[in-house]
């Protein structure tokens, strides 16, 4: 069994969580409720679920305020977070730098039964404490913006300095990290996803397989098509469409 928490001050969606969660994973009983920060951090420290859906905003606080009274008193969070949300960009922003599962309200069944399914195959491994951490780092310093981010793969989670990732190559659906001092690193994800997460920190798309870190860009030959050389030395071609665009951006570098 399964053990899961419900926090949100909506009882309608708890409600309705219950039902999906009864219908898409039986195997996941929900062993208690809670609708404020308050409740929520004494219902996570006896209940000590496996996982825990957890509201963002709440009536006395947010969701973050309970994991930073866990993390404080334990030192970790070991339950697999979920959180639930309204479209709120900067929150969401931080779930994707951090490698974290979240939900938008309403909850839509496909996206929770997609959720599900990941967490049941993750669930024992204790994979999301460093995740935590790094999501709680990320929203004390949002004023200062986003300074790692963390990269799951099937050997577990790997975090990393934005500044020492060098370049990102589209594999497919996945795509894999140059990074400084490491070796390549291939995450299940699109070029795409990591375009619209890295594109205010540095980074610019220069061809449909190529997302560079222009901090450490080393030339840009314009000849034989157009090409850039990185710093690990790779050369990497330059569509036709994006030249101008870097350009521009060489020349305010």
């Amino acid at each position: 069994m399964i053990k899961a928490v419900l926090i949100d001050d909506d009882g309608n969606l708890r409600e309705g969580m219950k039902m999906m969660i009864n219908l898409y994973a039986p195997e996941i009983q929900i062993v208690g409720e809670a609708d404020s920060v308050k409740t929520g951090t004494e219902l996570m420290e006896t209940a000590k679920p496996d996982i825990a859906f957890l509201d963002i905003l709440m009536n006395d606080g947010t969701g973050f305020d309970i994991l930073e009274k866990l993390n404080e008193k334990f030192g970790n969070v070991n339950s697999h977070i979920i959180f639930i949300t309204a479209h709120e960009e900067f929150a969401i922003k931080a779930f994707r730098f951090s490698a974290l599962d979240f939900l938008l309200k309403p909850v839509n069944p496909e996206e929770l039964q997609s959720v599900l399914k990941k967490i049941k195959n993750v669930i024992h491994q204790n994979r999301d404490s460093r995740n935590i951490g790094l999501l709680l780092e990320n929203i004390q310093k949002k004023s200062e913006g986003f300074k790692k981010i963390a990269l799951s793969t099937s050997e577990g989670i790997h975090l990393f300095e934005i500044k020492d990732i060098i370049r990102c190559e589209s594999e497919d659906n996945y795509t894999k990290f140059f990074i400084k001092n490491h070796k390549p690193v291939m995450i299940s994800k699109t070029l795409k996803e990591y375009e619209e997460m890295l594109k205010d920190q540095g980074f610019e798309r220069i061809h449909q397989s190529h997302l560079i870190n222009l901090n450490e860009l080393k030339s840009y030959i314009r000849k034989e098509g157009g090409f850039v050389i990185m710093s690990d030395d790779s050369q990497l071609p330059v569509s036709q469409r994006k030249k101008e665009r870097l350009q521009e951006l060489i020349s305010k570098l």
